[in-house]
């Protein structure tokens, strides 16, 4: 990839080297994120952050990523209260919009939705999320997450063991991350779902294609000597009825003593958030937020570092962040 003037709408526009760009971008974004300094290289840029879908962490991590590199963000969200309510298509709202923006992260519940939306577009877009289909940031953020705990480990990405756990069919982040993990070498896959949630078959193949060993199992049992547990929760907005949803709600759950009986002691636990922590669901137990291999906090900080690479890669400024940093002058906590 050339990264500037790109769109980023999938993770099949990456390879190995483009992914480490991006790493390497992420690595130096460290003191803006933690307010060791701020930089003013995007000051006058404006990031149109256009969510159709529900939102928290993703929506609020672009526009943090946007204002920590000088930027300011203009923000639509819901599908009731834009022009699309009214008839609009896509084509017109990205023309209208690309108008008012330097850069759209966009969010929508169907698939392919915002490829349709960048051809209209006259500036890149970045894809937030596109129904049940992908999630590439989020797949980036998580396999930036991987790699750097196993460097803690000592590791590595090539060569690991993951178990991804829950609902493989519509979670678009394991079907995101689950491509890029096929770029790199001999990966063991471990996938535990019911069968009717099971990882689609085309990425399946993907996996196979590329050498590495496939796993297929609907129950978790014995000892699964996983590097890292990925744990997903039900996608309950991809089932036609909530009755439906809830037949799979809380089959899959994780705490210490469940960890402890099955994985080893240093596996590192990630999830791409929101966990459901509803009683009948609990995917991850708060009896884990004390365990030093729970990453899911981790992996939302990364979020923002990546984010921030990946805007400064498309805009062109990669190169010209320290040029315009400056030294905070207040107190935070993150200092």
């Amino acid at each position: 990839m050339k990264f500037k003037g790109e769109h980023i709408l999938s993770v099949n526009q990456f390879d190995r080297d483009s992914i480490q760009a991006v790493f390497d971008v992420a690595d130096q974004m460290t003191p803006y994120a933690l307010r060791q300094k701020r930089t003013k290289v995007l000051d006058g840029a404006i990031l149109g952050n256009l969510f159709f879908e529900p939102s928290t962490r993703t929506r609020v991590s672009f526009g943090t990523a946007f204002n920590l590199l000088g930027g300011e963000v203009r923000e639509t969200t819901g599908m009731s209260n834009s022009a699309l309510a009214k008839g609009e298509s896509l084509f017109d709202t990205a023309r209208v919009l690309s108008g008012y923006s330097d850069i759209i992260a966009m969010r929508h519940p169907d698939s392919g939705s915002v490829s349709e939306f960048a051809e209209g577009s006259r500036v890149p877009v970045i894809n937030g999320g596109d129904g049940p289909n992908e999630h590439p940031t989020q797949a980036l953020l998580d396999l930036y997450t991987i790699s750097k705990e196993q460097q803690y480990h000592g590791g590595s990405i090539d060569g690991i063991h993951i178990a991804m756990i829950g609902d493989l069919k519509y979670g678009r982040t394991v079907h995101s991350l689950s491509k890029l993990l096929s770029l790199f070498n001999n990966v063991h896959f471990t996938l535990i779902s019911p069968k009717e949630l099971g990882m689609p078959e085309s990425i399946l193949e993907t996996l196979r294609s590329a050498g590495h060993t496939v796993e297929v199992t609907e129950q978790l049992e014995g000892s699964v000597d996983a590097d890292i547990c990925y744990q997903t929760r039900i996608q309950e907005e991809r089932f036609e009825s909530q009755d439906e949803a809830n037949k799979y709600r809380g089959k899959f759950r994780l705490n210490q003593s469940i960890y402890t009986k099955h994985f080893k002691s240093k596996t590192v636990i990630m999830h791409p958030l929101p966990r459901d922590s509803r009683a009948d669901a609990n995917e991850l137990d708060n009896d884990l937020n004390m365990n030093p291999n729970l990453a899911i906090f981790r992996q939302t900080d990364n979020g923002v570092l990546v984010r921030m690479a990946l805007f400064a890669l498309t805009l062109g400024v990669e190169n010209l962040v320290t040029k315009y940093d400056r030294e905070v002058h207040w107190f935070s906590t993150k200092c």
